[in-house]
C-alpha cells in the first residue's frame, strides 16, 4: 500500500516537471527580454537609472514618483 502511494506521488511529480515547470520558466525568460538592465536617463532630472528599477510612463523611464509627477511638458 505504501509503495502505491509513493509511486503515485512520484508520477505526479514527474508530470509536474515535464509540463508545468517549463511553462513558468519560459514566461520568466520572456519578461526579462522586454526590459533589460540598461541605464536610461530620467527626462525630468537627467539622473541615470536602471530600466528594471525605473517607473515607465508613456514610453519614458522616470527615476522616482516625484519626477513622474513633476514631468516637463
Amino acid at each position: 500500500m505504501l509503495l502505491k502511494v509513493i509511486a503515485v506521488i512520484l508520477v505526479g511529480f514527474i508530470i509536474y516537471l515535464l509540463f508545468f515547470k517549463n511553462r513558468r520558466v519560459d514566461g520568466v525568460k520572456k519578461n526579462d527580454k522586454l526590459i533589460s538592465d540598461e541605464m536610461v536617463e530620467c527626462p525630468t532630472c537627467s539622473t541615470f537609472v536602471s530600466q528594471k528599477e525605473a517607473i515607465v510612463s508613456n514610453g519614458k523611464f522616470y527615476c522616482s514618483k516625484d519626477c513622474l509627477n513633476n514631468k516637463k511638458a
